[in-house]
């Protein structure tokens, strides 16, 4: 049986992990991106179908190809975040699937043949693995501010025009400097959130 990690751990993970607005100017290497996926690339999908696809924009001309594609209020904090990494879709993550999940040798056609399974299994897996990038990131001592509020159509357009990737959400990643912080607001008590059945 595994035992409970550290309450340091779930302190720096969950309970005292803040969305990050500002970021030091600290850099974030390739290595450490490296590390990141290294780390995140483990957590669970849907017959291990890693519909993730992802794009870290490092560089100053990146940034600026994605800038003017943000709402305004998320243009600022994006320019002065070391990378901003665009989590996408890959409509076609059932080609990998025979070396993937060969528990299952159909597996690819059971998703060619059904548009609408394949969209939304790819959907809601590449959002899973979203996630696990931020909790890792987290894990690794970095800090994130994940955000929508972005055109996805024109994202997509600039940075995956051939049409196989599609973009779902964006996450800043960095050292943050809590002075950006907006006050951390509350969640949702268990009795409002969770039915036992």
């Amino acid at each position: 049986m595994r035992k409970s990690v550290d309450q340091s751990v779930l302190e720096q993970v969950f309970l005292d992990a803040r969305t990050v607005n500002k970021f030091t100017a600290q850099e974030v290497s390739d290595e450490l991106l490296l590390q990141l996926y290294d780390l995140m690339k483990w957590g669970p999908t849907a017959m291990n179908c890693q519909p993730g696809h992802y794009v870290a924009v490092k560089s100053p001309r990146a940034k600026e190809r994605l800038l003017p594609l943000l709402m305004r209020g998320n243009q600022e904090k994006t320019r002065a975040a070391p990378v901003t990494v665009i989590v996408a879709t890959d409509t076609q993550f059932y080609q990998h699937l025979p070396e993937q999940f060969p528990a299952s040798p159909d597996a690819a056609d059971m998703f060619k043949s059904s548009p609408e399974l394949s969209e939304a299994t790819a959907f809601r897996n590449s959002s899973f693995q979203g996630a696990y990038m931020i909790l890792a990131a987290r894990m690794l001592g970095l800090d994130c501010g994940p955000m929508s509020g972005f055109d996805n159509q024109a994202v997509d357009r600039e940075f995956f025009p051939e049409g196989r990737y599609q973009s779902n959400f964006l996450i800043n990643i960095g050292f943050g400097d809590p002075s950006g912080n907006h006050p951390r607001g509350p969640r949702l008590a268990f009795k409002e959130a969770v039915a036992i059945l």
